[in-house]
């Protein structure tokens, strides 16, 4: 029960690694609070696993605004914040994405991270103590051709774990990321561009454990960088990746 006791929030939880990562965090002994833009898919995994669900648009001030307001009234501070939710543009070259859809691969990606911050890191300051995952991609280590902007996000959030570890360090707070290969999760289409048996092998070829990440794996390496066995341990990017980006 490395987690006991422990309120976390994990954004994108209704489904692929941060479902993974509620159901790992609750078998643990946490509080968590599935958050999702889907809430009937959030409803599932915490009816699941025996937690909460909630609705939340990351890419919303107005709605992080509120989603942290309700979170106060209920738990008080959040102890673990999980930034899981993503989303991706589909594989083309890079000047053939639309605007919208770069706006919006920003908006998840990145701009989410700034409005938690925004309104759950004054409290973990407060507190004294608070563990923030980000999790980003090997996408944002070694980038692959045609998911350019997409790869683009995910080394922003890279540095942007690492300036917020050092920021947030003096006040207790550890912020550490998670750069998964793709994974048996929604997305992993959208980075194939199809999903068939020649593309998966070719996919799975560039993987030296020769397969996917999964949710299990993420729920594993996310409850040890945000339980007290790495209380020392901030702004380290882990890649759980079978070997990807060796």
């Amino acid at each position: 029960m490395r987690l006991e006791g422990k309120v976390a929030v994990v954004t994108g939880g209704g489904s692929g690694f941060g479902a993974g990562i509620v159901a790992k965090f609750a078998a643990e002994g946490a509080r968590v609070i599935a958050a999702d833009v889907n809430l009937e898919a959030a409803e599932a995994v915490a009816q699941a696993h025996g937690c909460h669900a909630a609705q939340v648009d990351v890419a919303s001030a107005a709605s992080v605004k509120e989603f942290s307001k309700e979170m106060a009234g209920l738990h008080g501070t959040v102890d673990i914040l999980v930034n899981n939710a993503g989303i991706t543009h589909l594989p083309m070259p890079m000047e053939e994405v639309p605007e919208a859809e770069f706006d919006r691969v920003m908006a998840v990606n990145t701009k989410s991270v700034y409005l938690f911050a925004k309104y759950l890191v004054p409290s973990m300051k407060a507190a004294g103590t608070g563990a923030i995952l980000n999790v980003a991609s090997t996408a944002g280590l070694s980038p692959r051709p045609n998911l350019n902007w997409y790869n683009a996000s995910k080394g922003w959030m890279i540095t942007a774990t690492k300036a917020m570890a050092v920021e947030l360090a003096p006040f207790g707070v550890r912020v550490n990321a998670l750069c998964p290969v793709a994974g048996e999760t929604p997305l992993l289409k959208s980075f194939m561009g199809e999903d068939t048996p020649e593309v998966r092998a070719k996919f799975l070829s560039t993987i030296p454990m020769g397969r996917f990440s999964t949710p299990e794996d993420m729920g594993n390496a996310a409850c040890f960088l945000c339980s007290d066995e790495a209380s020392m341990i901030t702004g380290v990017a882990m890649e759980v990746d079978g070997g990807r980006c060796i």
